[in-house]
């Protein structure tokens, strides 16, 4: 699934690009997990003012509203002249005098949504309940420790919940917590100051090395030019069960936390 890295990735392709560009037309192939919310000939003539990220959803600023774009589990986006006719996994074309917009998505999880601006009901549904950026000013320790002291619920789930910071999806939540050299099944409310600490700069270390590698492509993932990410090839724990650590030569364990696969050094990483 794109989280935060990829998601970012994918702003940093498409802001210079397509910054400036006037829609042409619109077109749309199977539904998504939501619904456009306008007629797609609605959009044209308006121009694309910005392109921002919250979370894990790309926010194209438009003269009249936004379009807010979701990859789900498997979408990936394109923007270039010439495209080849659209196959039955893409399913939204944007067309501007500067290329074409498109969003491949095999699994149609993604979504593309217009909304009136982020006051909008739909907006606030959708990025409302999301945590803090963890890669701006706003990610505070003390707030941030706060927030742990608060929670019951293992480390890991935490983290993967996104209200208390966004982005850090399965594979960097494996990765951020073998860095802090915590246990991903230790409670939140039980990390004292020091490894709070630790786990803060670890969160902004690996989602921003993930940035800088393109993200991490397991199966559908590529940026706007086509490129695969490369972050998977440097993990230190993820996808990695019974292979040596990195660091100690332990092996890898796997266990499962909610339904999703954890993997974790027994030795660096304690409970």
């Amino acid at each position: 699934m794109p989280e935060l890295p990829e998601v970012e990735v994918t702003r940093r392709g498409l802001a210079d690009a397509i910054g400036g560009a006037t829609i042409r037309a619109v077109a749309l192939g199977k539904s998504l997990r939501w619904p456009l919310g306008l007629a797609p000939g609605d959009l044209a003539g308006q121009r694309v003012l910005a392109v921002r990220r919250r979370g894990k959803y790309l926010l194209l600023d438009l003269q009249h509203g936004l379009l807010l774009i979701h990859l789900g589990m498997s979408g990936s986006l394109r923007f270039a002249h010439g495209l080849p006719q659209r196959g039955p996994h893409d399913h939204f074309d944007m067309e501007t005098d500067r290329g074409t917009l498109r969003l491949h998505d095999p699994r149609r999880f993604g979504a593309v949504v217009w909304a009136a601006g982020e006051d909008d009901p739909q907006a606030r549904k959708l990025l409302g309940a999301l945590g803090v950026e963890p890669l701006g000013g706003d990610f505070d320790f003390q707030a941030f420790h706060a927030a742990l002291r608060a929670s019951r619920m293992p480390i890991k789930q935490l983290l993967l919940a996104g209200r208390v910071v966004v982005g850090v999806g399965n594979i960097y939540a494996c990765e951020v917590l073998f860095l802090a050299r915590i246990r991903p099944t230790v409670r939140a409310s039980a990390i004292g100051p020091q490894r709070a600490r630790r786990l803060h700069g670890a969160i902004r270390e690996v989602l921003a090395r993930a940035v800088e590698r393109g993200g991490s492509t397991l199966r559908d993932f590529s940026g706007v030019d086509g490129n695969a990410g490369h972050f998977q090839a440097e993990a230190n724990v993820y996808g990695r069960e019974g292979l040596p650590c990195r660091q100690c030569g332990t092996p890898v364990r796997l266990l499962r936390q909610a339904q999703r696969s954890t993997y974790f050094c027994p030795n660096c990483q304690r409970p």
